[in-house]
């Protein structure tokens, strides 16, 4: 495997196509979902800068569980419609917190996390599982990383065998 190197370009959307095309090249002719969502969130966690967290919590009976992720120990469980993930499952709509503490029912798996963004990952219009990355950053995430990681969830669900996960 090529080493994938940490570069700094002008724009997010430049830093969101680089990060897509090594998404790609990792997990393209891969069929394990667990080294997969792995290498996709050690990704996340390599290029995207002012984060402090990184990773997946997929829909197993009924609720978030706990996926592959970068950062430190999480929540293992979260419920439908409960925090910023299960919003985001309940809603199947992206969600974009610049600051967690003015979100109803925020769950708080590390206290240094000050904004958040949760993309859900939705195939064949089945709920797989979200996307989730954190911000020690108040205002950290705008519309060019909501942009950039929906795109991200795409590459994902172009080349990931889902129906392994559950």
């Amino acid at each position: 495997m090529k080493p994938i190197e940490q570069i700094k370009f002008e724009t997010k959307e430049q830093t969101y196509k680089y990060m897509n095309i090594k998404l790609t090249g990792l997990i393209g002719s891969e069929e394990d979902w667990l080294a997969n969502l792995s290498n996709a969130s050690a990704l996340i966690w390599l290029l995207i800068e002012d984060i402090n967290w990184a990773g997946f919590y997929l829909y197993k009976k009924g609720k978030l569980i706990l996926g592959p992720f970068q950062g430190k120990p999480a929540c293992v469980n979260i419920e439908i419609g409960k925090g910023v993930c299960g919003t985001a499952a309940e809603t199947r709509t992206t969600q974009l917190v610049k600051n967690v503490h003015d979100f109803p029912g925020h769950i708080a798996c590390d206290s240094a996390s000050n904004s958040e963004i949760v993309i859900p990952i939705i195939h064949n219009n089945e709920l797989i599982g979200v996307l989730d990355i954190d911000s020690p950053i108040m205002n950290r995430f705008d519309e060019d990383d909501l942009k950039g990681f929906e795109k991200f969830v795409q590459t994902l669900n172009k080349y990931m065998d889902w129906s392994q996960v559950q």
